[in-house]
Formats: structure tokens, sequence, C-alpha cells
């Protein structure tokens, strides 16, 4: 077929260019937003005299009929038509025959993609941030179940301090908290309407483009046409948000990998959500949590491959811009599907309070405690952690720990304990941080307060 923009041309194009200059199998799925503005594009130009009110009508449905085919899978595009735009445009005039070319009136393909990839965009921080929020709600429902469950923390991946389970999956909630804000943030720069940019110089239509901006759920209309076009600031943060979420989901997946080891035993996974070997009968692997972690690095290179593709390029629109999608497309697909897979791994598995206890026994997790002890009765912090290290050896030696010397074996390493060791336990170690963002129960309750009342708030405020 003749294309759309083929005046110009005396040869038909090579159909190796056709097939290498095609974006339409992957921005296919950009069809709903791409009907949606053009409807809203025709109905601005009707509305302000530059097509006939009557001509905008029939193409507004002709586009409502095709949208209609397409969700009941009654369209095939065609490759030879390009992109989905012209694949519209193409279908439209199909139906309803010239009118069809009135669409294009006042716009380009350039200021077309640029707003259908940011309403794509600010659907998928939308769906995003639902999906987050159901995953800090499975960790809510965990830490309100955890509230009394001791476990190790570590620092360097060695016993450290006694915390709770319920305060350590917590973290991972305010981590994804600020997810959820960078998301909403991103979604403040994405908000913005570039339709009437044209090709890069705006039109000599007189057109209403706050028209289309409130007809799309716009908040605001771009302030230059040549950035309008051009920028894809937007999708780079979006991908930015994607792989700063996905690392905080494979921080998590890596602590249920190690968790569900042996050697730790602090988790059991529910059969549904695992996996075995195709040669070792006994082997029950998580593989979840895994692809999870893996698939961390898959959305890092969407963010790399796209900022790759910007770094080099001049005002205002280049053919470098079709490979914008394809990345955004991958790192929505795949975060979205680790967030509600983490969720279901979260739900599902058992949390051993018993093994994670027993763990922390005996780990001299509480010296920080003995150390605390001595510097409350006047004793400076450093000669302080020297008595307290001098006794870590002597019970590594004895084969004891800090909790079961007597007051005379403390006493022979400093004067000023009064008391046996029954202050250094696990329970007193953890009550004692009765600071807000400490371990101390109260604290924690009141931080899984704060967090039902954060996940209930909306993120994004409504469009006006």
């Amino acid at each position: 077929m003749a294309k759309l923009w083929g005046g110009r041309f005396s040869k038909e194009t090579s159909k190796l260019v056709d097939q290498f200059n095609a974006s339409i199998g992957f921005d296919c799925r950009l069809w709903e937003h791409d009907i949606r503005g053009s409807i809203a594009h025709a109905s601005m130009l009707g509305k302000c005299g530059i097509i006939p009110q009557a001509d905008a009508e029939a193409i507004v449905v002709g586009l409502r009929g095709i949208e209609d085919d397409i969700r009941v899978g009654q369209v095939e595009f065609d490759v030879s038509a390009e992109d989905i735009h012209m694949n519209i445009e193409k279908l439209l005039h199909q139906r309803i025959g010239d009118v069809a070319g009135r669409l294009h009136t006042a716009r380009s393909r350039n200021d077309q993609i640029a707003l259908d990839l940011r309403m794509y965009v600010k659907d998928q921080i939308t769906y995003a941030i639902e999906a987050i929020k159901g995953l800090q709600t499975a960790l809510i429902a965990t830490a309100e179940k955890h509230q009394e469950t001791v476990m190790p923390g570590y620092t360097h991946l060695q016993h450290a301090q006694p915390v709770t389970l319920a305060h350590h999956v917590m973290a991972y909630f305010w981590m994804l908290q600020r997810d959820v804000e960078r998301f909403a943030d991103c979604y403040k720069r994405t908000d913005v309407m570039p339709l009437g940019s044209a090709a890069m110089a705006g039109t000599s239509y007189p057109i209403d483009r706050q028209y289309v901006a409130d007809q799309l759920g716009f908040s605001r209309v771009s302030e230059n046409s040549m950035d309008a076009v051009a920028d894809r600031d937007f999708a780079a943060e979006f991908l930015a948000d994607c792989a700063i979420l996905s690392m905080h989901m494979s921080r998590f997946a890596e602590e249920i990998i190690i968790w569900n080891t042996r050697e730790f035993g602090f988790v059991e996974l529910d059969d549904a959500m695992a996996t075995g070997s195709s040669i070792m009968p006994q082997k029950k692997n998580p593989d979840v949590a895994e692809l999870i972690r893996g698939k961390t690095g898959r959305v890092y290179g969407d963010l790399t491959a796209l900022l790759t593709v910007l770094k080099g390029l001049p005002l205002t629109y280049n053919k470098d811009l079709q490979e914008d999608k394809e990345p955004v497309f991958d790192a929505a697909d795949t975060v979205l599907q680790c967030v509600m897979m983490l969720q279901k791994l979260i739900e599902t598995t058992e949390f051993r309070a018993a093994a994670m206890k027993e763990s922390a026994k005996g780990d001299f997790s509480t010296a920080t405690d003995a150390a605390d002890y001595l510097v409350r009765r006047g004793i400076p912090f450093r000669q302080a952690h020297e008595i307290v290290g001098r006794m870590v050896g002597y019970c590594i030696a004895q084969g004891k720990a800090i909790e079961d010397l007597s007051l005379e074996e403390m006493k022979s390493f400093s004067e000023a304990y009064e008391d046996s060791g029954e202050a250094f336990n696990l329970e007193h170690s953890v009550e004692a941080r009765g600071i807000i963002g400490g371990t101390a129960a109260k604290f924690v309750k009141a931080q899984i307060e704060a967090a039902q009342a954060v996940v209930k708030a909306e993120a994004i405020p409504a469009t006006e």
C-alpha cells in the first residue's frame, strides 16, 4: 500500500527497511492510549472549528468502533503501516473514507507518540503503586503476627543485636513506601500533555490544548514544543524507580533464600511456592525468590538501555526514540509481576519463630547491652567496650553465653556490675531500645499503626 507520507518519494520503500523501521510489533500495546488521544484531538478540532463538527463526530464514532474491535481481537495490525498510529489511521480510513485524513490536522506522530507513552507510563505508575500497597499490606500482616518473635539482627551477615521479626520486615515496608513516593513524584512530571507540539515547532492552527489535556486527565500542558517531543526524562525516571523497587525486592528475596537454607532454618516455604530438582528428590528450591533476585538485573538493563539511547540525541525527534518503548514495557511488566509474586511468597511462608529465637541465643548479641550497663554506671563507653570484649573472650573459652555468667564472674571484669546477667537476656535487649524507630514493643506497635495509615492514603491526588 502507499505510505501515508509517500508523496515526496519516487521509489517504494525496501521491504528490508519496512521491517527494520516498523515498531508495530511492540507499540501495538499502545492502541488504547492512541485511540483515546485521537478521540480527544478530533473532538478538539471540531470544537475549535478547525474541521467540520460532523467530520469530527464521524472520526470519533469510527475510532470507537476500532477500539471495540481491537478489544475483542478482530483487528490484525499491518507491518507496512509501520506503527500503531498509522495502523489506526489506516483502519479509520477503511471505515469512514477520506474524512479520516482530517484527524492528523495540527499534530504529528512526534507529539502523538509522546502523548501515548506518557499516558501509558501514568497508567503503569498507578498499577505499580497499587501493587506495592498490596505487598506492604502483606508485610504489615506479618509484622502484626510476629511482634514478639525475637531473632538475630545482622551486620556483615554476622549476629549483631537481637531484634524482632516485626521490626525486621517493617524495614522493608518503609523501603517500599519510598518507592511509592518516588513513583508518585514521577507521576507529577509525567502528567504533562505534549499534544499540540506537532513535529517540533507547534502548529499554526488555533487549537485548544487545555481542552485536550482536560479530556485526557492531564494536569497541565507542556511549555516548550521542542522539549515536548524530545523529552523522555519521565520514562527514564520511571525506569529508575522500577530499578530501585527491584533492588528492594531483591534484598528481601535474598534474605528469604538465606533463611530457607538448612543452616538458618528461619522459614518454611509453601509447597505451592517452591520447585524441585530433576535429579535430587529431596530438593525444595526457592525459585520464586531467586527469579525476583535475578530479574532485578533485567530491569537495570532496561534503565541502562534507555539512558544510552538518550545520551547523544540532538533536539528534537530522532528515530532512536523508537527504542524507548520496549525497555519501558519490559520493566513495567517485570516489576509488576515480581511485586505480586513477592506478596504471595510472604503471605504463604511460615516464619519459624522458635528457630529464630534459638539462633539468637548464645551469640553474644547482647554484648552491647552489657557495655551500656557499665556506661550507665559512669564508665566511659570505650572502656566499657574493652571490658565486655574481654568478657566475650572469656565466655568463648568457657563455652558460655554472656547471659549465663554469674554475678561473681561478671564482677571479675568490673565491680560496676551489681546484678546477674539476667538483665542481658534477649527480650530485655529488645525492649531496652525504647525510642522512636527502636525495637521496643511499644514503638514497633506504633510503627505498624503508622504504616497502616500510610498504606491507606492516596499516593496520587485525583486530577480535578
